[in-house]
């Protein structure tokens, strides 16, 4: 059993990563898709913070993104009907551009200085409250379509500061979720294409994607059906706690790598 088991990991397990690595995210999409099913929050902050410790820094924010479109795609599509049409395609005509830009800027950046980064921006989300944005027009979608999508180019997870757009424009409950599915997914697939384009490969992850797309599936069911039953509270405390710890040491290896290099 443990030879096949073996095999399986070597097949879903790209080069560039061990198989226990691989095991290790696919169990991770599960546990941070149930985490933001059931909490509300963070799930995405923690799967990229945990991605800094198991991928290759350049394939972090590519890997995240198409994981993340795997799981907002079927948000979107179960709240098809409440999802602001008009919103999206604001939103979509900013994040082409932002996307571009985002681009150039991967490219011109060091591996290291990405890593530190990473760690202070996963810091500031996790602890710094966002102020809640008056409600937006058309072109203030488009504003923040391109300058959230410049930053998921580099960061990965700006679910929300997308969120914090949304929040005051969308009051009703349904509309805000159905909405804020539809332009992570856009978000995401803008930034999958920008990735393809610019030359990262990504068929050789494709068994590695779509296992964690399918337990990230799995996860946001157990979420929804079983975990909202544990107290909220001191679940959040001990989530940004940890978070921050992962965080800390990211940036940390960030700048040990620079000092040294």
């Amino acid at each position: 059993m443990s030879g096949a088991f073996e095999i399986l990991l070597a097949a879903l397990a790209p080069q560039d990563i061990g198989n226990w690595a691989a095991l290790s995210l696919i169990a991770a999409s599960f546990f941070t898709s149930a985490l933001t099913a059931s909490a509300g929050i963070g799930g995405g902050l923690a799967l990229l913070a945990l991605m800094g410790y198991l991928v290759p820094v350049t394939a972090i924010i590519p890997l995240h993104g198409v994981v993340q479109l795997g799981s907002n795609i079927g948000r979107a599509a179960f709240l098809y009907s409440h999802i602001s049409w008009i919103c999206l395609a604001a939103f979509l005509a900013g994040a082409f551009p932002g996307a571009w830009i985002g681009g150039l800027a991967v490219g011109a950046l060091p591996d290291n200085l990405l890593k530190a980064a990473l760690g202070v921006f996963i810091l500031v989300i996790t602890w710094v409250r966002l102020p809640r944005l008056a409600a937006m027009t058309l072109p203030g979608f488009a504003a923040t379509g391109a300058i959230t999508t410049f930053l998921t180019m580099l960061f990965g997870a700006t679910g929300p500061l997308n969120a914090v757009v949304l929040s005051k424009t969308f009051p009703e409950r349904l509309r805000f979720q159905a909405t804020s599915a539809a332009i992570m997914s856009a978000q995401h697939l803008v930034k999958t294409l920008a990735f393809a384009l610019s030359g990262f490969v990504f068929a050789h992850w494709l068994p590695l994607i779509a296992a964690m797309i399918l337990t990230g599936l799995a996860g946001t069911w157990v979420g929804t059906h079983i975990l909202r039953r544990m107290p909220e509270s001191r679940f959040r405390l001990i989530f940004r706690i940890c978070l921050t710890i992962l965080a800390l040491d990211l940036a940390r290896r960030g700048v040990a790598g620079m000092a040294h290099g």
